[in-house]
């Protein structure tokens, strides 16, 4: 009977601790080319480029938009440019954000695209075009400043 109780017990804090994890995409994500900042623009969510993985030598900054349908955007830095648009900030009940679209640098369009936050942390990002959705899993990034005033990051496992 008392190890039946502490069963209980022990599995009512894990549920209570799963239960507490706070559901959020804010953060820092590390995407197939780039690390993201997502954060919160006023009501809905925006998504930073903050540095992009070239090939030594490169400067991430020279690197610009230069398959933007928009002919005069062409000249700007990937870095620094907001891939999300019309996100509200409110996760649902199955861990999703929906109605919004993704900026693709590849090919300079938007997507119609949803977003879901994964049992194992990472976050689910797809655009579609009609009925065909194509995406990638986004880890997440743990980045602190070091003491030369530049960063560090680190892949981060929110649950295993």
């Amino acid at each position: 009977m008392r190890k039946a109780r502490l069963f209980l017990l022990i599995s009512l804090l894990n549920i209570q601790l799963l239960e507490g994890l706070e559901k959020t995409i804010i953060g820092y994500w590390l995407t197939s080319e780039s690390i993201v900042e997502v954060g919160s623009c006023g009501d809905q969510i925006c998504a930073e480029i903050v540095h992009l993985l070239v090939e030594e030598g490169i400067d991430p900054k020279s690197v610009l938009d230069e398959n933007n349908v928009n002919a005069n955007l062409r000249t700007r830095s990937l870095i620094g440019i907001n891939l999300l648009e019309g996100f509200n900030n409110k996760i649902d009940s199955d861990n999703s954000i929906k109605g919004g679209k993704i900026y693709n640098p590849r090919d300079g369009r938007f997507y119609k695209s949803k977003l879901k936050l994964l049992n194992n942390g990472n976050l689910k990002v797809e655009g579609c075009l009609l009925f065909f959705c194509d995406g990638e899993e986004w880890r997440p990034l743990t980045v602190s400043l070091n003491e030369d005033g530049s960063h560090s990051a680190e892949i981060k496992n929110r649950l295993q």
